[in-house]
């Protein structure tokens, strides 16, 4: 019996292909969305996790967005050029600086979150609260896992 040749075999298989499935979905959708008004996820983010009162000192942001300095800083230069942003020295601490968001920061700001939300309702009107309970208890216990290093052992490592 001729049997057809499964083209991914770890779709099936793996708790990586569908969490990088996922992602990579939920991604392209964000860009999607945000290139209707010129933007990216990773601005969207960035404007999302910005103080829009106060300001934001710009060493927590990366952190905040799980994101790499090389990354964050390309996307802030981004987004100043665009006027969505602006640095200042950071009155607290010499050295640093706070980023705030131009009144077009603001509004984008205010899109970005529109986006977001979106997704999140659209999601909870198909999936009961318990199912999202159980998602999020899954992901953060991979998220210990991964940061306690328990994942790769010694005894472990191939």
């Amino acid at each position: 019996m001729n049997r057809p040749l499964n083209p991914n075999p770890l779709k099936e298989k793996t708790i990586d292909y569908v969490l990088r499935s996922t992602w990579m979905s939920v991604q392209k959708m964000y860009n999607e969305e945000a290139g209707k008004k010129g933007s990216t996820m990773a601005t969207g983010f960035a404007l999302i996790s910005i103080d829009p009162e106060e300001g934001t000192p710009s060493t927590a942001l990366g952190p905040r967005m799980g994101m790499e300095a090389t990354s964050l800083s390309r996307t802030l230069k981004t987004m100043e050029e665009k006027g969505l942003i602006l640095r200042k020295p950071n009155p607290l601490d010499g050295r640093g600086v706070l980023i705030h968001l131009t009144p077009f920061g603001k509004e984008m700001r205010e899109f970005s979150k529109r986006v977001v939300f979106g997704f999140d309702e659209s999601v909870r009107a198909h999936v009961s609260e318990e199912d999202l309970n159980t998602f999020k208890r899954v992901a953060n216990t991979m998220m210990d896992l991964i940061n306690s290093k328990k994942i790769y052992t010694k005894k472990q490592t191939i």
